[in-house]
Parts: C-alpha cells; sequence; structure tokens
C-alpha cells in the first residue's frame, strides 16, 4: 500500500476495526499499521494469515480475534480485551457488514433480524462500549460504514438498504450526543468498491460498465481508495468534522 498522506496523531492512536481482515476493512487495517497506530480487530473467520502478512510488510501486528459482531457480549468483550492490550479505544471503524443480495417475498422475522444485527445493532453497541474510554481519554473519532446503496434506490437488498440509512440517523445522534465529551461520529459510504467478494458474487462486465456510466470518474474503485478519506475523518484533520456523511463513490451519487 502507498500512503498518499501522513497523519502524525495517529502514530500510537489505539484503533478496533470491524470486519478488519478482509476487503475494505483489511485495506484499513494496514493504513492505520502503516501510520503507527496500534489496531484491534475482529472478524468472523481466522484473521492469522492476513496478520502475519501485515507483520512481514509492517513489523507490527495487528491484534485480531475471531467474533460474530451480532452476539453483543462476545463484541464488547472483544473491544475490552483490545482496549488492556493498547488502551482505551479512541478510533472506532464500524466496517463490517453483509450486502447479501435478497427480495422482498424472501425475508422472514429471522433474516430480518439477523440483517439488522449485522448492519446496523452491531454499530450502536461497540460505539457503547468505546465511550467511557474516549470520555476518559478526552475525545476520540467513530467512523460508521454506510453505502450510496440506500441513495441510489437500488432494488436486490431492501433490509441492507434499510440498516444503511438507518447507519446515517444514528451517527448524526451519536454525533449530537457525544460531540460534549470531543467525541466526533461521522458515516463513510463507499460505491461499488472491486473487492474479492464483490468480483466473485456479483461483478460482472455489463454491470460494471452501467456503473461506471454513472459515475463522474470512470476508474473503478478498489479498497485503497477508501482508506486515506477514513484516515483523514479518523485524524486531527478533521477536528471540527461531526455528523457528516461522506460518500467516496466516483461521484456516482451527490450529497447534500
Amino acid at each position: 500500500m502507498t500512503l498518499t498522506a501522513r497523519f502524525p496523531d495517529l502514530n500510537g492512536a489505539s484503533v478496533f476495526i470491524t470486519g478488519g481482515g478482509s476487503g475494505i476493512g483489511a485495506a484499513l487495517t494496514e493504513g492505520f499499521v502503516a501510520q503507527g497506530a496500534r489496531v484491534a480487530l475482529v472478524q468472523r473467520s481466522d484473521a492469522s494469515a492476513f496478520c502475519d502478512q501485515i507483520e512481514t510488510r509492517h513489523g507490527a501486528r495487528p491484534l485480531a480475534e475471531q467474533c460474530d459482531i451480532t452476539d453483543t457480549s462476545a463484541l464488547q468483550g472483544a473491544i475490552k480485551r483490545a482496549q488492556a492490550a493498547h488502551g482505551p479505544v479512541t478510533i472506532l471503524i464500524n466496517n463490517a457488514a453483509n450486502d447479501a443480495r435478497h427480495s422482498t417475498q424472501e425475508v422472514d422475522d429471522a433474516y430480518w433480524d439477523q440483517t439488522i444485527a449485522i448492519n446496523l445493532k452491531a454499530y450502536f453497541f461497540a460505539a457503547q462500549a468505546v465511550l467511557a474510554g474516549m470520555q476518559a481519554a478526552g475525545g476520540g473519532a467513530i467512523i460508521n460504514f454506510s453505502s450510496i446503496s440506500y441513495m441510489m434506490g437500488n432494488a436486490g437488498y431492501p433490509v441492507y438498504a434499510t440498516a444503511n440509512a438507518g447507519i446515517t440517523g444514528l451517527t448524526r445522534s451519536l454525533a449530537r450526543e457525544f460531540g460534549p465529551d470531543n467525541i466526533r461520529v461521522n458515516a463513510i459510504a463507499p460505491g461499488w468498491v472491486m473487492t474479492d467478494k464483490q468480483r466473485d458474487l456479483w461483478v460482472t462486465d455489463d454491470a460494471l460498465a452501467a456503473h461506471l456510466d454513472r459515475q463522474c470518474l470512470k476508474d473503478a474503485l478498489v479498497p485503497e481508495d477508501i482508506v486515506a478519506p477514513v484516515l483523514f475523518l479518523a485524524s486531527n484533520a478533521s477536528r471540527m468534522m461531526t455528523g457528516q456523511l461522506v460518500a467516496v463513490d466516483g461521484g456516482a451519487v451527490m450529497t447534500g
């Protein structure tokens, strides 16, 4: 990974990333490690091999733990262990999500609850778990991953789109509540990022061409394109930004 900017205040920061061992999350983990941050991550699958690669490239190893983020006690327990190892989490990246395709008629109670638990509920309870530590540290930054999917009005994942709209509301509410403690809460909405998962499951030549036609910028997004904006939102360079939704999507949608 080639760093496009250096943020000195991230050196030594205690960072916690959900879904930090694959896709966009893996790029984020490497980006923060490259800045000198102490990174802890949770991943549903074993991230040992990924952490080996990061240690080889950067000489620092992320603290990784297998965790189902829909299990609130397990998620908050992982955050406690990260804080014991690295100090109070002052940067929380709520990144983990599942954009599995589904139609309205396929959704039952269990599917709804599971999808909301992954894509929204876990964000709330992770923020709750880091709040006291950020207050004690004198501030912090929370970055919630949303998606442009709900802004585009796409069909094919109505519960996922609902959760992403909810993330924007959650972000604004927590920004107002946490602001007096110098805790900033922002959301980032990636466009269609060409992760391995997306390429394996949903990317076709025709679909990608149609999406690029909608973008102002005609390059396909890759995970590394999301890293620098997140580092900016995590750092003091954005110290007076909170409650905002930042789209990183090549101009497929326009916010405001």
